[in-house]
């Protein structure tokens, strides 16, 4: 049986005017993955993804690269329980 995570946390640095959402909007379409990201007005990004370990785990490790023109500084992780009428991924405004 697949272990199912589902994780929030905030992505600090230069992540806000650079295309980071839409960079996470794909990573976690290639990858599969449920859930959100949104810009909060600290000029972070919020995030929330759910789905298999391993995808997840992915998932992480680009938010850290970040797409050319970001500059992360941090990315930060909580377990949260798993949604499981959460289906898609979608940009929040």
């Amino acid at each position: 049986m697949e272990i199912i995570n589902a994780i929030t946390g905030e992505v600090e640095g230069r992540v806000q005017g650079v295309g980071y959402r839409y960079f996470v909007l794909d990573i976690a379409e290639q990858l599969g993955l449920a859930g959100w990201v949104r810009n909060l007005p600290d000029g972070n990004v919020e995030y929330l993804v759910q789905g298999p370990d391993a995808p997840v785990k992915e998932f992480l490790r680009k938010l850290e690269a970040g797409p050319p023109l970001s500059r992360v500084e941090r990315v930060t992780r909580n377990d949260v329980p798993v949604d499981a009428e959460m289906t898609g991924f979608e940009l929040r405004y």
